[in-house]
């Protein structure tokens, strides 16, 4: 089962929890798509667009049971990255961890699934 990622405020998390499905961020809206990343590509993206960001999750989800709406598709650097084309249903969410920032607003990631 490949696991794909999602970085998110916890507050937003939380929300998806009480609602059962994760709508994506105002950026995610705004392209139309949920974005992911890759066990490989978390790191790059919680440098890129996280940084210096408190009080944020890392939800792990399973990539199989999102089904056709789950699509690879190239972005950064012309590597594919895993974007959803409708809502996050978070029975697919496999963990949640918090993601512990540094001094210097990078955050420690943790040891992840491919």
């Amino acid at each position: 089962m490949p696991t794909i990622y999602k970085i998110c405020p916890a507050s937003a998390w939380r929300e998806a929890e009480r609602q059962g499905v994760y709508r994506g961020s105002a950026d995610d809206k705004r392209d139309g798509y949920i974005h992911f990343s890759t066990a490989a590509q978390v790191p790059g993206t919680a440098a890129k667009y996280f940084s210096g960001q408190q009080g944020l999750f890392l939800v792990a989800v399973d990539a199989d049971a999102l089904g056709a709406a789950l699509r690879w598709e190239p972005a950064r650097g012309g590597d594919l990255f895993p974007h959803l084309y409708g809502d996050l249903d978070v029975g697919a969410v496999l963990s949640i961890v918090d993601l512990t920032q540094r001094a210097d607003g990078s955050h420690v990631i943790p040891e992840l699934a491919p």
